[in-house]
């Protein structure tokens, strides 16, 4: 039997830091190997493929100083687009043979047996969308037979089935949260609810969202949820080895602090989080791991404007102080599995989630989870996590003290935590998206 085409985009994929659609599209990519079917991967890199020598087209996807194509053949490439697609573009194959040594990528690089690109997408579809109300088509000289977004994006592959994941709708929900145009947001989201063969989501909660805001009929949209899937070798590494990561690198004691991991944002609920941390007087730090994302400043003044309050000082002397509250820009992935094993529990307060992958991935290692009672994250965790307001700061420090001090808790927690993340295994993934894909074309047994 024949392969079906099922083609991603690269949208998040392409972001220098990783972000929680970069985890879906890389999983997805993977749950379509599995599924027998033949990848691509559509990228907008800022740097054009196109050159007559494919060892070029390769080096242009990984960097962008390769220089300019020549005047001539841009301008013999840009009217034979005019000619073929007037509104819309051409999608040009990226050679992957080996010859540029990828490793330092392999962490963000997904599954593909082929990868297309075609510059700048990602901001011409923004404008294009914008302006003219519509998606910009690309045109593939052999056309996938599903095109699945993994975004929201003024886009559509010609002659394919266009799909689109919709992970939530924060900006419309709280909307003070996002830096999102929401009325642009909205004329998107209303295009595609109409126009797309169909919509996937991660939660029966943003299923209800998009059902309920744009009167999306239940047939055209499933809930796949998502797939947690840490490698082995990071998840059993040996508990030594753990500790020496989280010692060596940090300085932590192992199961002696307090974990949060992701963007720190407004929706991520930090600052509360912070502020009830403190307000709870555990002795054990609180480590904040995540890139600074808008109004990050506002979500982390209670440490960065009172360095008394980030440092807890041992006997009256500042040469033996150590942190209270300890922020990290980044750790590796394998530095970050360490960190989530090592920690004391979780803390994952977020307001609102379509999914909330981090507690999940913290459940899956054995580590107890705090996290809240909004949207997506009851059904996600179920009884394996401890579930507070995340807009009560009371909640979460009594939250906070029982995680700390009832090692009965965290061991219930501990031990129901995989058994709940079995619900979410890549191959109950890929059986729930074998159902949307065999709408549309036959999918291998």
């Amino acid at each position: 039997m024949q392969k079906p085409r099922i083609y991603i985009d690269g949208f998040n994929l392409s972001l220098e830091q990783g972000t929680g659609v970069a985890t879906y599209s890389r999983n997805l990519s993977f749950a379509l190997r599995d599924l027998g079917a033949e990848v691509g991967v559509l990228y907008g890199t800022t740097t054009s493929t196109i050159s007559i020598y494919s060892l070029i087209r390769e080096i242009a996807f990984f960097d962008t100083r390769v220089g300019k194509p020549s005047w001539l053949l841009e301008r013999i490439f840009n009217l034979w687009r005019a000619a073929k697609l007037p509104f819309g573009e051409i999608a040009t194959r990226v050679p992957m043979t080996g010859r540029v040594i990828r490793d330092t990528y392999q962490s963000r690089l997904p599954y593909f047996d082929h990868i297309w690109n075609v510059q700048d997408l990602f901001n011409k579809q923004s404008l294009y969308g914008y302006f003219f109300g519509r998606r910009l088509g690309i045109y593939f000289r052999r056309a996938p037979e599903i095109m699945h977004w993994t975004y929201p994006l003024a886009l559509r592959v010609l002659k394919a089935k266009n799909i689109y994941t919709m992970h939530d709708l924060v900006p419309l929900r709280l909307p003070y949260t996002t830096l999102d145009n929401k009325r642009y947001y909205f004329r998107l989201i209303r295009r595609l609810t109409k126009s797309a063969d169909h919509i996937v989501t991660v939660s029966e909660a943003s299923k209800k969202d998009i059902m309920n805001l744009f009167g999306v009929p239940e047939r055209r949209i499933t809930n796949t949820y998502q797939a947690v899937d840490i490698p082995a070798r990071y998840r059993n590494k040996p508990i030594s080895d753990v500790k020496s990561d989280v010692e060596g690198t940090f300085g932590l004691n192992y199961k002696n602090y307090f974990l949060f991991f992701g963007a720190i944002e407004p929706k991520k609920n930090v600052g509360r989080m912070i502020e009830a941390y403190l307000a709870s007087g555990v002795a054990d730090p609180l480590v904040i791991v995540g890139k600074k994302a808008w109004k990050s400043e506002e979500e982390l003044r209670l440490i960065s404007d009172n360095e008394h309050v980030r440092y807890l000082l041992t006997n009256g002397n500042i040469t033996e102080r150590r942190f209270r509250v300890l922020q990290v820009d980044y750790a590796s992935f394998p530095l970050l599995v360490s960190l989530i094993r090592g920690a004391k529990a979780v803390l994952f307060p977020s307001l609102y989630e379509g999914f909330g992958l981090p507690a999940l991935e913290a459940m899956s290692l054995g580590t107890p989870v705090l996290t809240s009672n909004t949207a997506s994250m009851p059904e996600v965790v179920g009884h394996a996590a401890l579930q507070v307001d995340p807009y009560d700061t009371r909640a979460l420090v009594e939250g906070i003290r029982a995680l700390d001090s009832d090692g009965d808790l965290r061991g219930r927690l501990a031990e129901a935590g995989p058994i709940q993340a079995q619900n979410f295994s890549p191959e109950r993934y890929q059986a729930r998206l074998a159902q949307v894909y065999g709408k549309f074309t036959k999918m291998p047994d």
